[in-house]
């Protein structure tokens, strides 16, 4: 279901510089939590989620826990000695459990998409123009990742691991019955892209035979070699098996690779070094819709009527390049963050933006292969599994409830301002939001980018704090005056910004509870008493999955609900704006993207004023 919005095209909390790196010197590895004051604060997270008995119980089970030569010295001490064997100790296992280990399908539910503003052309020509300058920009951006000194990416002072730059080409997802694995192709061997187009596939040559990379006049002449070639639209979408859920694929996958013709097939695709997605136009809509519109298009495809067979969602990059104008990206967070691929979008758009590639097309020293179709036999067995993900995507698509609007009101500017730093001004607006449409407080988590530690990669912060919960019954309650609010709200905002804080400094609540399982699973420990907890239960039970990303990109970024009662919602927020994509499913009567939208822009509306009457000095 799409819901109404205004179109948003904000800027996006990040600003990065990137230059050559000469010698530059290690990055620090990634700090191990020191699990008794870690522990204490996730006590701090489940008071304002659970009762004061249920509270008592988790405190004397972790009192347990955290006793002088117990489980608790014991587990730190294994986890000081993963962390000097290995070059980053969560980063694995991050991978590993959430997403490796994670059978749901990948749309909605695990690879996100970033919208990019619509571009201006309206047919199928603008579209093979656009596509082909947008794979030199890709491969533009891969040279300066190649290139001897690589790159120095730069946030607020802080170097940042490029590590994930290495992983984006020629890597793929393969699909198990038991859990995933990531396939990662030597960059050097990749020398050509998949494009796909009417359900069908093509592997695409992008280097001259001298290695150096085609004009954008060449690969455009490939495009429309590869267009004459695909207009048959009753194609097996075969695609749409990689929306299935993980272990359905998994099975479909190993009867697909049996037949050589087919197999061939699948593994071009996995060693190319992206994909494109050249999609037919989407059902038409009014303008205010677009970013909603294009926001399901990019995260599923639209459904088995629409592109979603013309995906391969196990690819690391997915770039779609839609024929009214509708472009963006879908990433895989096996191997992707957003900050990484946030960074490779910027290279991309500006070298997009500048004009046409005048120069004359080189001259090949072999005459460039037409682009090859990739072909695969479909025995019965294989139908029926095209048609049961069908059928599932289908459910899925028409579940997914997705909300995008731009609040034209004020940006991050305003609470900056007022030394408030604007993700944690967000999330107790969007706290109080969810409040007062729900009438409780829920377990929420932010996530952030750990790149400033060697390999390191993201972690998420726990939201709930007995400050936030002070603030959102003291907002609407008459009794109170305007200052006592503004305090509780100041008081809030810093105890957000002290638990943040905590996790980009490597302390993590939810890393070291993960660190926790992992390491008694693989010593075969019995796990801590608290893991059985019920306040463990609700505390992980996150509602409220959350994101901001900031950029000079022009861009929205969307995801699904992490849970089927809870919401997923992005921030973008520029100096003067603030662009939000909400997501829910029909299925719960309890929870509506619009709803909450709107909730969400009378909070931010309400804590603006309050701010203004209480400091309008400053």
């Amino acid at each position: 279901m799409i819901r109404n919005l205004t179109r948003c095209t904000a800027p996006l909390r990040v600003t990065i510089s990137l230059r050559l790196l000469h010698a530059a010197p290690p990055l620090p590895r990634q700090p191990v939590p020191d699990l008794r004051k870690v522990l204490t604060r996730y006590l701090r997270s489940l008071q304002p989620l659970v009762s004061e008995e249920e509270l008592e119980s988790s405190r004397q089970l972790m009192e347990k826990f955290l006793r002088p030569r117990g489980q608790g010295e014991e587990l730190q001490r294994q986890l000081y000695k993963r962390a000097e064997r290995t070059d980053n100790w969560l980063t694995d296992w991050r991978q590993e459990s959430i997403y490796l280990e994670n059978h749901l399908p990948l749309p909605v539910h695990s690879s996100p998409a970033v919208i990019l503003p619509q571009r201006e052309y309206k047919d199928w020509r603008g579209q093979l123009r656009f596509a082909s300058k947008l794979i030199c920009g890709v491969l533009d951006f891969k040279a300066k990742v190649e290139s001897p000194g690589g790159l120095e990416e730069f946030w607020q002072g802080q170097r940042l691991c490029p590590d994930q730059y290495y992983k984006f080409f020629g890597s793929s997802r393969e699909p198990g019955t038991k859990r995933d694995r990531v396939l990662l192709h030597p960059r050097s061997k990749s020398h050509y892209v998949t494009v796909c187009k009417n359900y069908q596939f093509f592997e695409l040559d992008v280097y001259n035979s001298d290695g150096s990379p085609l004009t954008e006049d060449q690969i455009h002449q490939q495009m429309l070699f590869l267009r004459a070639h695909s207009k048959k639209t009753d194609k097996e979408p075969v695609g749409v098996l990689t929306t299935d859920h993980r272990t359905s694929w998994g099975r479909a996958y190993n009867l697909l690779i049996r037949d050589r013709l087919n197999r061939e097939s699948v593994r071009s695709i996995q060693r190319s070094l992206f994909t494109v997605c050249l999609d037919a136009t989407a059902l038409k809509f009014s303008e205010d819709l677009y970013s909603s519109r294009t926001a399901a298009q990019m995260l599923h495809g639209g459904g088995s009527h629409a592109n979603s067979g013309n995906r391969w969602f196990d690819k690391t990059l997915q770039f779609v390049v839609g024929e009214d104008g509708t472009c963006g990206l879908i990433y895989d967070q096996a191997t992707a963050d957003a900050s990484a691929v946030l960074t490779m979008l910027r290279h991309v758009l500006d070298y997009c933006s500048e004009g046409p590639d005048l120069l004359p097309p080189r001259t090949p020293l072999t005459r460039l292969a037409p682009p090859r179709k990739l072909y695969f036999n479909f025995p019965a067995e294989i139908k029926q599994h095209i048609e049961d993900a069908k059928q599932n995507l289908d459910i899925l698509v028409n579940d997914l409830d997705i909300c995008c609007f731009s609040f034209p009101d004020f940006g991050k500017k305003f609470p900056q301002q007022h030394n408030m730093r604007p993700g944690a001004f967000l999330q107790l607006c969007l706290v109080l939001a969810y409040y007062r449409l729900h009438g409780s407080m829920c377990a929420t988590i932010e996530v952030v980018s750990l790149r400033r530690f060697h390999r390191g990669r993201s972690d998420v912060v726990r939201c709930s704090s007995p400050e936030a919960l002070e603030f959102i019954q003291a907002a609407d309650d008459p009794n109170k005056l305007a200052e006592e609010k503004f305090f509780l709200l100041v008081r809030a905002v810093e105890s957000q910004e002290a638990a943040t804080e905590q996790v980009l400094q490597g302390q993590s609540v939810d890393g070291a509870l993960l660190a926790l399982k992992m390491l008694c699973i693989t010593s075969g420990m019995a796990l801590p008493s608290f893991f059985m907890d019920a306040s463990y239960a609700v505390s992980s039970h996150s509602k409220l999955f959350t994101g901001q990303v900031s950029s000079p990109v022009d861009c929205v970024m969307c995801y699904g609900p992490l849970v089927p009662d809870g919401y997923s919602v992005c921030f973008a927020p520029s100096q003067d704006r603030i662009t939000v994509c909400v997501s829910a499913f029909d299925c719960c009567e309890e929870t509506d993207a619009q709803r909450l939208s709107d909730s969400l822009q009378e909070a931010l509306r309400d804590v603006h004023a309050l701010i203004l009457k209480c400091r309008p000095e400053e």
